[in-house]
């Protein structure tokens, strides 16, 4: 029998009309459609295809524990593509949903890793939260021969200053709980009122604002972002 092929598909920020043809086209024709979860809450991938997921479909729901140990997030992992495997060797073709980009900080990346030597697999690129926030803020990240820095917002306080001091522009990505270290460092460096945040980018919920007038708590799908280089404009 041949084996099924393997898609990870990107789906961008959260708009749905944001996702492209191309994944569109993937995810309304493949008949196994597999996604992860967060500890048991909804699947943010999934509500992003939703419109594109007809009631036939076999879904596969991976189950990723929130925890600071890696081990029950590889186990789940393991298990996901132990099912997508059985799904491949019967010769369905499956799309795994991915926020953002498969290859940006993607959850596909590790079912790539375990699957992909065995079967015949495709990537297809997403709209990155990085440029989804840039263009919601209306804040061009570079110009000419500018560096943009992309920085975790769990780094220790002192590599995220070191890192931000030595950038010219700067995207910090999963801010959550870590907002109020990056806005001190921020203020310690004295960029404070130069840096953007953005909440939740392309959805209704979306928020914009200055750094300096954010909330306290922010989820895990937040950004900064800084622009220190020359007017992008000029």
């Amino acid at each position: 029998m041949t084996k099924g092929v393997l898609f990870g598909v990107g789906l961008g920020p959260g708009d749905p009309e944001l996702i492209t043809l191309k994944a569109a086209r993937l995810i309304e024709a493949a008949p196994v459609i597999a996604y992860p979860t967060l500890a048991g809450a909804e699947s943010f991938a999934r509500r992003i295809a939703s419109g594109l997921i007809d009631p036939e479909k076999t879904e596969i729901t991976i189950d990723v524990p929130m925890s600071v140990d890696r081990a029950p997030a590889q186990e789940a992992y393991d298990w996901g593509a132990a099912r997508i495997s059985e799904a491949l060797d019967q010769g369905q073709d499956v799309v795994c949903l991915c926020e953002g980009d498969p290859f940006f900080y993607g959850s596909f990346m590790y079912l790539f890793a375990r699957l992909s030597d065995r079967y015949e697999t495709h990537v297809v690129p997403g709209v990155t939260s990085v440029t989804a926030c840039a263009a919601r803020a209306a804040m061009p990240l570079a110009a000419r021969n500018e560096r943009v820095t992309i920085l975790p917002g769990p780094l220790d306080e002192a590599e995220l200053e070191r890192r931000i001091e030595g950038a010219e522009s700067v995207a910090i990505m999963k801010v959550g709980r870590h907002l109020p270290k990056i806005r001190a460092v921020m203020e310690r460096l004295g960029v404070l009122n130069d840096a953007t945040y953005v909440e939740r980018a392309t959805l209704t919920e979306e928020k914009v604002m200055p750094l300096s007038e954010a909330p306290e708590a922010a989820p895990y799908f937040s950004m900064i972002l800084l622009t220190k280089g020359a007017d992008p404009w000029l």
